[in-house]
């Protein structure tokens, strides 16, 4: 382990950094990091805990400037530093795995190809074993990105960052979409590589278990506005009680049973996904109900097909065999044959909404693509339109001027959700929404939805690792284990699965 006595390898002082005339992306602020040491940025959605993590490797938003303080990082000025300077710094000597690690993997390289490309080592023997630190099975190494669950992505990035060997490890939510026991084990990597190795480690974390398990010292971000009231996993989920943001009631399962229409189906689905003789099978004989104007919640290990399953039902992953069906009639497996109606009432919201909302548009011309698309409205009632769903998911209506890196994560996510119902859907399809959202905002996020479920008749289906939280908003929690649900989830259940 490095000696304490040693310079810190990364200072931030004072730092504040605004967007033109418009918001306040982060604070004022300090930071020191220590080799051997990690710290854990925390605070609420909009904070500017990823504006902070940029800042230490040079790249602000665009548009964004820094109005007051400094950064250096080993000595140096990042703020200063020549483009090639600035690019040796950060592919030698700090990593940095964002929130959205998947959009940063080459689609068409494999699992081995990428972790190669950047290590120090680049020996197939070298390569195995920084899978193995980061629980990646050895199968999975000819598979490309887009045959990897969204943990498992999460988990390709970071073992591409340690295969640098860098001396600052940047990591932007790093435990999100993971379960329980993954969560822990990459907890206890990062915990063994900043002891060992002496590695500087700073993280972005909305979970409180995870920063009360692994960082040595914790940065508390604020905006101003309310106090930061955490969910702690595995513990009774009182709905909306964190959220102070949350503007409408739960609407919460009847307590008889009623009977519910059809509703989507989906009968013995199997997906697998080859890449030069290696098969995964993501979905194996998978069975799947969502009554209509039902909530069911789908929960499970990493990798066990949750996501697979979701963008099945959606029409963007074409099943290898086994049947969807939509109110009792056949449902076309791809999207693109499928009625333009039937497009319009099935709507998935992904789990990254950065990496699905186009960097080039505003959250305006984003919002009325789809009214055009679909001929929801004219040209004259657009603009109108547009400024009732931003109102809808609780934005400002001059959010519509904005680009999605000038949102947060939470308000990306409520823009995500927004698209998906400007084309007034039956059914939304919403994968791991709340995962890197603090816990104000993940209730605020899941009694939208409630609100939205009550208010429209929509039929939800949500996944997610915390079945407590999801179990608080869903009629039925469904458990997914080795691509096929085996049986409702009990409470904890899906978060401690592995």
């Amino acid at each position: 382990m490095a000696s304490t006595d040693a310079p810190p390898p990364v200072t931030v002082t004072d730092l504040e950094i605004g967007l033109g005339t418009g918001p306040v992306l982060l604070r004022r602020t300090g930071l020191s990091l220590r080799r051997g040491r990690i710290t854990a940025l925390t605070g609420p959605s909009g904070s500017g805990k990823t504006t902070l993590l940029h800042a230490v490797i040079g790249d602000l938003p665009y548009g964004a400037h820094v109005t007051s303080g400094s950064v250096e990082v080993l000595g140096q000025d990042v703020f200063a530093l020549a483009p090639a300077a600035l690019r040796t710094l950060r592919r030698r000597h700090v990593a940095y795995v964002g929130q959205d690690p998947g959009s940063a993997l080459n689609p068409r390289m494999t699992a081995r190809r990428l972790i190669a490309e950047l290590a120090a080592d680049r020996s197939p023997e070298a390569v195995e074993r920084v899978m193995a630190d980061c629980h990646l099975p050895a199968s999975l190494a000819h598979h490309r990105p887009g045959a990897l669950s969204g943990g498992q992505q999460r988990r390709l990035a970071l073992a591409r960052a340690l295969a640098r060997h860098p001396e600052v490890l940047l990591l932007d939510e790093p435990t999100a979409g993971l379960d329980a026991a993954l969560r822990d084990e990459i907890t206890a990597l990062l915990r063994r590589l900043a002891t060992e190795h002496g590695l500087a480690v700073v993280m972005a974390s909305h979970d409180p278990y995870v920063v009360e398990r692994c960082a040595d010292t914790v940065v508390a971000l604020a905006t101003g506005g309310a106090p930061y009231a955490p969910y702690v996993p595995g513990t009774p989920y009182v709905p909306g009680a964190p959220s102070a943001t949350a503007s409408a009631p739960r609407n919460r399962p009847p307590e008889e049973p009623i009977t519910l229409p059809e509703g989507l189906r989906a009968e013995n689905l199997h997906v697998a996904f080859t890449h030069r003789g290696h098969t995964h099978q993501a979905l194996a004989g998978a069975d799947f109900h969502a009554p209509t104007g039902s909530a069911t919640g789908i929960t499970g290990p990493s990798g066990c097909g949750k996501t697979t399953l979701l963008r099945t039902l959606a029409g963007l992953q074409a099943p290898q065999s086994g049947a969807l069906t939509w109110d009792g009639r056949f449902l076309p497996a791809p999207v693109r044959k499928r009625s333009r109606d039937m497009q319009r009432r099935i709507q998935f919201v992904p789990q990254n909404p950065l990496g699905a909302l186009n960097p080039a548009r505003t959250i305006g011309d984003t919002l009325a693509r789809p009214l055009r698309l679909h001929r929801i409205v004219g040209v004259r009632e657009m603009p109108a339109r547009v400024g009732g769903l931003l109102d809808a998911v609780g934005l400002p209506g001059d959010f519509t001027h904005r680009y999605p890196h000038e949102l947060s994560g939470g308000q990306r996510q409520r823009a995500s959700i927004a698209r998906a119902l400007a084309t007034e859907p039956d059914l939304l399809l919403c994968d791991e929404v709340t995962s890197a959202l603090d816990p104000a905002t993940a209730a605020a996020v899941l009694d939208l939805l409630a609100h939205l479920r009550a208010t429209r008749q929509l039929t939800l289906v949500l996944v997610s690792h915390e079945t407590d939280l999801i179990g608080a908003y869903t009629d039925t929690v469904h458990l997914l284990r080795g691509g096929r649900v085996v049986r409702p989830a009990a409470p904890r259940e899906g978060a401690a699965s592995a």
